[in-house]
């Protein structure tokens, strides 16, 4: 025999409301609330439960709320439910209260002979009363809580706290405004991120019948974990430092040094802002466009002396606007009398009259503004103000002066930012002519240096060069992915043995060429976007939070940048962004703030849970009380990408579809047990061979030994042996 309906809701009765706020409701249960596990739901299911699931009538549905605590007070007498106790002695007697968390409003839509259906909101806006009753929510209604959203697309697990009900998400919510995946080492991270790729995967076929999605998955790998994750997918492109020579399905890793803009240079270079950079941009821009200066030239010598002017010009102009004429501090007369002195080369050069006047206008304003004075034995220089009028007579001389050469030079050559292919022995030779042309050597031998050292480098070689030939649009279609995905949906980029004096520039590099095509795609198809997911692990070393010091941008910052400017504009091109980090404290606040969705696994670290508390709203902390206690596997999926906070045990993937990141087998290793068999039924004892892991590493081939040169070279100077390796 069926309940009538109020029946049944008196039946899934468990408590009625003592406190309403707008962040926190508590419940006094009544003393016949189920203790530890509920039967009047439909099938056994715990209560209470931490985190889990209660209804509370109201005037749009249901208020749905999730359990924070459970306590017990004393009270005076039992206060059962339907009776009253005469004659009886009061005696203290335990009461059990819970406080709940609101989350969102569910409404009934209507059913069927197989069961009730029901829609979940998020939000509240009508609250229940004191004395209003609370409810255990039926199967149906748990489903419905857990499974709510449209577009559920893909499964990534089942809910423990909902009856195991499904898990899935909307794959524009999860990847379009970015997720972050956080949790200790061995908590299921690097697994779920896998998981993550290869179920959208499969779901995209399945939509498909069986065609390969046309998608774009990029991962950044720093530990060379997930080489083998991806097999079984179609075509997976992987690219890593010297690839095994019998493997046909990894390649040399390519990112030319000609991608690399003129941040990336200086921070790698260590350039200075006043001197040297300008000096490297005006060499990137020459062998860009193919102008790497010829001293035996007169047309380059020409050039040179019109960059010369030009600069002189803007920046004496600059200096008049700006009053720094007017200032000791500025330094303007000695900056003067410098150019007084590159004239009187350059005239003897050029033989220009046009040089000599400027010269002459130089050396009046020089002499009207110099003093000095002896202190101590020693003659100290220095000018006062300049006037006005003989900084303008400079200016007009040396107006003259460019007008003989070709004009004023604002921007010459192709922009030093644009990846044009060069031969890359070019930009050192060509900065120092421009230094010697700019009487600046002394100031850029040690950029010099750094270039020279970059191009002589054999761990870098193989991937900052370009013999083979690889232009922009082939690097494209290999990274990124061809037309229509044809080449493969995933990309693996194995950063694992990257120079750590290049893996920031490297890392950056691949990061910013993906924005900056994505961002022309869109420029060029009318506004619609490619679609595309890079991923990140171990995210807190390459987008690791900075000093933001103008004058001195390292390789980790400006590698930081790049991931910032992902996270703050890659959703209007198209490009999400996936981080995986144990470290959330040590992660760039920029980029984990433009993060909408957090898969959280377990987390230990103060610091770290506190940086996560601080993500989501104070009413639902008492969730993220979980997380240091989380097993593997088991994950709180909140934000943009789910209706409500909900506790997912992730899908499982075969062993062969993990990510290579199992703890270590000391045991089995030590002992003998539970190691893997041949075909025969041995065990296959874990052997090393130290000479074959020198030969590796000493970058030797069989046969040679450590007296073997490393590389055949005509200048010493220019391609030396790498000194970190152990000769």
């Amino acid at each position: 025999m069926s309940l009538s309906p109020l029946a049944h809701a008196d039946a899934l009765r468990i408590g009625t409301i003592d406190f309403v706020s707008p962040d926190e409701i508590k419940v006094l249960l009544d003393i016949e609330a189920p203790g530890s596990v509920s039967l009047n739901t439909g099938t056994p299911r715990p209560f209470p439960r931490i985190n889990g699931y209660v209804l509370a009538p109201g005037e749009q549905g249901y208020l749905v709320a999730q359990v924070e605590w459970i306590t017990v007070e004393r009270s005076q007498y039992p206060k059962r439910k339907g009776m009253q106790d005469f004659g009886l002695v009061d005696l203290p007697y335990p009461l059990r209260k819970m406080s709940l968390n609101p989350l969102g409003i569910l409404s009934y839509t209507g059913g069927d002979s197989d069961k009730d259906h029901y829609e979940f909101k998020r939000g509240v806006q009508a609250y229940p009363s004191v004395g209003d009753q609370v409810l255990l929510p039926t199967q149906d209604q748990l489903r419905a809580i857990v499974e709510s959203g449209e577009n559920r697309r893909v499964k990534i697990g089942v809910s423990p706290l909902a009856a195991n009900a499904e898990v899935k998400i909307d794959p524009d919510r999860l990847f379009g405004r970015h997720l972050a995946v956080l949790g200790n080492t061995g908590s299921g991270k690097s697994c779920s991120v896998a998981g993550l790729v290869r179920w959208s995967m499969d779901a995209a076929r399945k939509a498909r019948n069986g065609a390969d999605p046309n998608a774009r998955f990029i991962v950044l790998d720093p530990n060379g974990e997930y080489a083998n994750t991806f097999k079984g997918m179609g075509k997976v492109r992987v690219f890593a430092v010297d690839p095994p020579e019998n493997s046909e399905d990894i390649e040399q890793l390519q990112v030319p040094l000609w991608f690399w803009n003129s941040a990336e240079w200086s921070a790698f270079t260590q350039a200075s802002a006043k001197m040297q950079r300008p000096l490297l941009r005006r060499a990137l821009r020459d062998v860009k466009a193919g102008r790497a200066i010829s001293t035996t030239s007169p047309e380059e010598e020409k050039l040179a002396l019109r960059r010369y002017l030009s600069s002189r010009l803007i920046s004496t102009r600059r200096d008049l606007r700006s009053g720094d004429i007017q200032t000791d501090e500025s330094k303007f007369g000695f900056r003067l009398k410098a150019i007084a002195t590159d004239l009187q080369g350059k005239i003897a050069i050029h033989g220009d009259n046009k040089l000599d006047e400027a010269l002459a206008a130089i050396n009046t304003a020089l002499g009207a503004a110099h003093h000095s004075f002896v202190k101590n034995g020693e003659t100290i220089e220095y000018y006062r103000a300049f006037n006005e009028s003989h900084v303008q007579g400079i200016i007009t001389a040396l107006e003259s002066s460019v007008e003989t050469v070709g004009g004023i030079l604002l921007h010459d050559g192709p922009d030093e930012d644009v990846p044009i292919t060069f031969d890359g022995s070019q930009l050192p030779d060509h900065l120092e002519i421009l230094a010697e042309q700019e009487n600046a050597s002394q100031f850029v031998d040690f950029l010099v240096s750094r270039i020279r050292t970059l191009l002589s480098d054999t761990r870098m070689r193989s991937i900052i060069s370009n013999t083979d030939g690889i232009n922009l649009d082939n690097w494209l279609s290999d990274y990124l992915g061809d037309n229509q995905a044809s080449n493969g949906s995933v990309t693996v980029i194995d950063l694992s043995l990257v120079p750590a004096e290049v893996v920031h520039i490297i890392t950056a590099v691949i990061a910013r060429m993906t924005l900056e095509s994505l961002q022309r795609y869109r420029k060029l198809n009318a506004g619609k976007t490619l679609p595309t997911v890079l991923v990140m692990e171990e995210a807190h070393t390459f987008i690791k939070r900075y000093h933001d010091d103008a004058e001195n941008q390292n390789s980790a910052a400006i590698c930081c940048q790049v991931f910032e400017k992902i996270a703050r504009e890659g959703r209007k091109f198209g490009l999400g962004l996936v981080l995986s980090s144990q470290r959330p404290s040590e992660l760039s606040p920029t980029v984990l703030s433009q993060c909408n969705s957090y898969l959280l696994h377990r987390i230990s670290n103060d610091r770290d849970q506190e940086l996560v508390h601080k993500l989501v709203p104070d009413n639902l902390r008492g969730l993220l009380r979980d997380l240091p206690s989380l097993p593997s596997r088991n994950a709180i999926l909140l934000g943009w990408a789910s209706e409500l906070p909900v506790l997912v045990q992730m899908n499982s993937l075969p062993k062969d579809q993990r990510p290579k990141s199992d703890d270590p087998d000391f045991w089995a290793v030590w002992s003998g047990e539970g190691l893997e068999e041949d075909e025969h039924g041995q065990k296959i004892e874990r052997s090393v061979d130290w000479l074959g892991i020198a030969t590796d590493w000493q970058q030797t081939g069989a046969g040679e030994t450590n007296e073997t040169p490393l590389v055949e070279v005509e200048d010493a100077d220019v391609a030396a042996d790498d000194d970190d390796i152990p000769f």
